[in-house]
């Protein structure tokens, strides 16, 4: 399946309360490969953006002003998006807000489920890591993912980064780590593998006096109870 792996910025964080879109990234996966496609706009959401949202994303209003609407973009991003799988780092914040934006426009455009599937990578990695952080940066220093270059949010970013946690959460183990990893603290990256040409392992043959204890032991679980392999012969 044709994947899009996908994030939003926003004016704030509640749609009902009138807030909208301002960026949306979405970088294309297929064959479990980035293919080098992707979306990218910023969209004029005609309102101010609140300044704890600027303090996030850095997206300011006198950048948003000469951008286009979202009624000028719902076609093709809605297009570029049809069919595929949407891959988002807590999905019901961001489909909120998409099926927000369509809903206002009264033309007929679908709810964002209607023409995509949705995965929601933030409850893949709780499921997988329960009782953790799960934050994007919090995943990316557990699979050895480089995010330096992320000062702030940003969509197109974001999805990016997403995208090789995704993979990486979904190939395989890529790293070992038995809790937070904090700043500085080193976490395993790669698995390391034996060389063949190692010795082998030894084998320790039981004693005389640890075979009739074991038998002993057996004997009296018989007495209680049919041991199956007692009865074959097998111990």
């Amino acid at each position: 399946m044709r994947q899009i792996v996908l994030d939003t910025e926003t004016t704030g964080l509640e749609p009902e309360q009138g807030h909208r879109i301002i960026e949306i990234g979405c970088v294309e996966v297929a064959n479990r490969e980035l293919t080098g496609r992707h979306y990218h706009v910023y969209i004029n959401p005609e309102r101010e953006v609140e300044d704890s949202a600027v303090e996030v994303h850095g997206i300011t209003n006198e950048f948003l002003a000469d951008k286009p609407t979202f009624q000028d973009i719902a076609h093709d991003f809605l297009e570029f998006i049809r069919g595929a799988e949407l891959i988002i780092h807590n999905a019901p914040f961001d489909v909120g807000f998409m099926d927000h934006e369509f809903g206002m426009l009264n033309a007929g455009y679908p709810r964002t489920a209607d023409v995509c599937g949705i995965r929601d990578s933030l409850l893949m990695a709780r499921n997988k890591h329960p009782g953790q952080k799960n934050n994007l940066d919090v995943l990316c220093r557990r699979y050895g993912i480089d995010n330096s270059n992320r000062e702030l949010h940003g969509a197109l970013l974001d999805a990016e980064i997403l995208a090789l946690v995704y993979l990486a959460m979904t190939g395989g183990q890529t790293a070992l780590s038995l809790g937070e990893a904090e700043e500085g603290e080193e976490v395993a990256t790669e698995i390391r593998r034996l060389g063949s040409d190692r010795s082998p392992l030894p084998v320790p043959e039981p004693g005389a006096d640890e075979l009739s204890a074991h038998r002993a032991f057996l004997d009296g679980m018989a007495e209680k109870t049919a041991v199956l392999w007692n009865e074959q012969g097998i111990c």
